[in-house]
């Protein structure tokens, strides 16, 4: 199947209307694109908050009156079910996944490996026989996880802005008990669909780029180049939360808002096209920036 040429992209999740850190790392996403004459793509995450379009068209119409532009419609995840059943039952076939049956509790009480990573998945359900399958899929009460069968722990990937970075790779879910497609396995599967080579968000996401690459490459996918941009905290060096007040568009304004993400990047600039003229991958900073509102 042919792919669409090379593209970067935003890919909010309506949980909440976008914060300045959020509009910051989209502005930064739009920069890395059009400076690398990508074309910038525009998808709605909406797996986990399927009911929340309100929230979503107005995050879209933040970003616009921002600046930020994008090619072509967006995308919203829950329009492409099948796309998800079909990697994953090509992965089933493969003899690449398993049933889990684990709670959260479950996995954070199971004896782990010495020095294995908090949170990663012990290996619970991964050769249960049918027997003890049949047991404990009664036991639990609920239909399974589907969790991948990976053969590496770790994984390396290469970040414009941190360099190599090396990070776990367990059996991750890829489609939940309640048969939804898992984050790990939808967002590689749609930069592939979309022709995403490039994907710049918060470097609170790093540590599940290996996860994601791995996938990549298990589905025949090139890994993208990713860029894991600084957080913005707040004054007590927390992420930002609606509790801290003027955070939104709507509250800051967008000239205001321009004004302040320019500054927290070291230039002076009204508008993102402004910004381009000056953007520099390398002198991003590497800091987070720690927002006050009304400053």
């Amino acid at each position: 199947m042919t792919r669409p040429s090379s593209a970067g992209r935003f890919a909010p999740s309506p949980s909440a209307d976008l914060h300045i850190g959020n509009l910051r790392t989209a502005v930064l996403a739009w920069l890395f694109a059009r400076s690398t004459n990508r074309r910038f793509l525009m998808r709605v995450d909406d797996l986990d908050d399927r009911t929340y379009t309100d929230i979503a068209n107005r995050q879209l119409a933040d970003l616009a009156a921002i600046g930020v532009t994008w090619d072509g419609p967006t995308e919203w995840q829950t329009h492409h079910p099948q796309r998800y059943d079909d990697v994953v039952d090509g992965l089933a076939a493969r003899g690449l996944l398993y049933e889990c049956y684990c709670s959260r509790k479950d996995i954070q009480q199971a004896p782990r490996a010495p020095h294995a990573p908090q949170g990663a998945y012990p290996g619970t359900c991964r050769d249960l026989t049918e027997a003890e399958r049949t047991a404990r899929r009664g036991a639990s009460g609920r239909p399974p996880a589907l969790r991948l069968r990976t053969d590496v722990v770790t994984y390396p990937v290469r970040d414009l802005l941190h360099g190599e970075y090396t990070g776990t790779v367990d059996d991750f879910v890829v489609r939940r008990g309640d048969g939804v497609a898992a984050y790990n396995l939808a967002v590689v599967v749609d930069d592939a669909e979309q022709g995403v080579d490039q994907v710049v968000r918060g470097d609170d996401l790093l540590a599940s780029s290996p996860r994601q690459a791995y996938l990549a490459t298990l589905l025949g996918h090139r890994e993208p180049t990713y860029a894991h941009v600084a957080l913005v905290l707040n004054a007590e060096g927390d992420r930002l939360a609606k509790r801290d007040g003027a955070i939104t568009l709507a509250e800051i304004g967008v000239p205001h808002a321009l004004e302040q993400i320019a500054a927290s990047l070291g230039w002076q600039a009204a508008s993102v096209d402004e910004m381009l003229t000056q953007f520099d991958p390398a002198a991003l900073p590497r800091e987070p920036w720690v927002y006050r509102a009304g400053a």
